[in-house]
């Protein structure tokens, strides 16, 4: 028998317009939150799997597909429409609520994948989905309805569940993330969305359910609503325990800014900096990197004009610093320097508070592509994270060191991280063709960092050489880079596409690694 019919005043109340009403508010509601749990999934996506094209595309599709597919699976539960909508409700909260804290313990566990991120897509899209026919079963139900009626409730239906969509989309980034992170977001989406569908089950449908059906939904309802206020109020400690399982030394320092994961550990004397879960750098080894990518393209005379892209840890500044050349740091994220000024100060000798460096919390691209500061510099360092986004490609792009190359004084130098030369070597070469692309000279050279192992870098440069007036080195001399210029039998040059805007190339040559290079 149909839920519905359980009351003789089911009729009345459903035909009522204060209930329609506040049933279509408890549309946008769940729309919102919703939109919220696919929001946090292409979050996750960045920050755990590096966000690329392919996830993100995977998710947004998927999320689509299936929110048609939950609208097919609804229809065996259209003569319950209450009871199943409650359900639906119940589900989507607690799943949606959960899936940050879940797929965070498995990236922790197990390590990136996309398959349970995807997984995760489909469930909520299909719970989604079904919320709008039960919806709209609900509302025609005992209503004797004609064609404008019935188009006049899938306008109201579609424009409540658009509504909130919006809501859901500007609550993520202007208020949940930020002030909640990603955990706890998600997290208070869910407890919405289970508040809301027990007020539905309190107030609009206690005369079209039973008692016993209305007794078991507000229990199932309390008891997700008590399993996320848990979560809510002990993510920090899930969080630091899964974060620490994810880095083999005690993290010192973590935190979630508004573009990236940055996490700092110590042992002894040994910090190191993870972004995103990247490694960026070993206290103990950075300063081969270091040297290698500072020096062999600083110009004839000290004290010049230097431009770093990057490098908010201060490694590179730091060293500029003692041949007293005057800096601008092009760095997006304050916090990464926030860090750099206070955890690893002892790192980098307070660089970046030196009144040589002036730092400039922007986009590379943007800034570039405004003009930057219409001054040339004597050098040009480009020290990005690896390019394992499409977000992180423009900045890998032709097009991108095409501006670049014109921030160059005559007689200027520019050099670029190019990940590693070995296990990654579609992506080195590729970027010393995208650099000859963009009109540069390039003398490609690589380095043995031990953290890291074979460590590339190219130059944008006729020729490269340690200056004359550089300080006492540990590492770096003219015949370590001249011999960080041969390459082995295993690893000759190559010429390949560049990698631009329109075919980020460089993304799919970092996916597919050493095992398939060339491929």
């Amino acid at each position: 028998m149909s839920d519905l019919n359980a009351s003789p005043t089911a009729d009345s109340l459903v035909r009522s317009r204060a209930w329609r009403v506040a049933l279509l508010i408890s549309v946008c509601i769940c729309a919102a939150s919703g939109l919220v749990y696919e929001l946090a999934l292409l979050t996750l996506s960045t920050s755990l799997n590096g966000g690329g094209i392919v996830e993100t595309s995977l998710i947004v599709a998927g999320y689509v597909a299936s929110l048609g597919l939950g609208a097919l699976i609804a229809k065996p539960f259209l003569s319950w429409p209450a009871s199943s909508f409650l359900i639906v409700e119940t589900l989507l909260g607690l799943c949606g609520g959960v899936s940050a804290v879940v797929l965070y313990m498995v990236f922790a566990l197990v390590g990136q994948s996309t398959l349970i991120l995807v997984v995760a897509t489909l469930l909520i899209g299909i719970l989604v989905g079904m919320e709008v026919p039960l919806l709209m079963t609900l509302i025609q139900r005992g209503r004797t309805s004609n064609a404008e009626d019935s188009g006049s409730v899938v306008a109201n239906l579609n424009f409540a569940d658009y509504v909130g969509g919006l809501l859901g989309g500007l609550a993520w980034p202007f208020v949940l993330l930020p002030w909640l992170g990603m955990i706890r977001g998600t997290a208070a989406a869910g407890l919405v969305n289970l508040v809301a569908a027990l007020v539905v089950a309190l107030l609009l449908l206690r005369t079209v359910l039973s008692g016993k059906q209305l007794l078991m939904h507000v229990l199932a309802l309390l008891g997700a609503i008590a399993l996320l206020l848990t979560l809510i109020i002990r993510s920090e400690s899930i969080v630091v325990t899964a974060r620490q399982s994810l880095y083999d030394d005690p993290v010192i320092y973590a935190h979630t800014s508004d573009y990236q994961d940055i996490v700092v550990t110590k042992r002894g004397k040994d910090s190191r900096l993870y972004l995103n879960g990247g490694l960026q750098y070993s206290s103990r080894d950075e300063y081969r990197y270091t040297e290698s990518l500072v020096y062999p393209v600083l110009p004839a005379e000290p004290g010049g004009r230097v431009l770093v892209i990057g490098g908010g840890d201060g490694l590179a500044a730091r060293e500029l610093l003692k041949m007293d050349f005057k800096l601008t740091q092009v760095e997006l994220d304050p916090e990464v320097v926030n860090v750099a000024n206070t955890v690893l100060r002892e790192d980098n000798g307070g660089a970046m508070e030196d009144p040589r460096v002036r730092i400039l919390n922007e986009d590379a691209f943007t800034w570039l592509r405004s003009g930057g500061d219409h001054t040339l510099y004597d050098a040009v360092l480009i020290d990005l994270p690896d390019p394992d986004s499409a977000a992180m490609a423009r900045l890998y792009s032709e097009e991108f060191y095409s501006m670049a190359h014109k921030m160059l004084a005559p007689g200027g130098k520019m050099v670029v991280q190019a990940t590693s030369a070995f296990s990654t070597p579609d992506v080195f070469w590729r970027i010393d063709s995208t650099l000859r692309s963009a009109g540069c000279p390039t003398v490609p050279y690589h380095v043995h960092v031990p953290t890291f192992g074979d460590w590339g870098f190219v130059a944008c440069a006729e020729e490269i050489s340690v200056p004359s007036y550089a300080p006492p080195l540990r590492y770096l001399d003219d015949a370590t880079l001249e011999a960080a210029q041969s390459f082995g039998l295993d690893n000759q040059p190559r010429n390949l596409p560049a990698s631009t805007l329109d075919h980020p190339y460089v993304v799919d040559d970092l996916r597919r690694g050493y095992r398939q290079a060339g491929d």
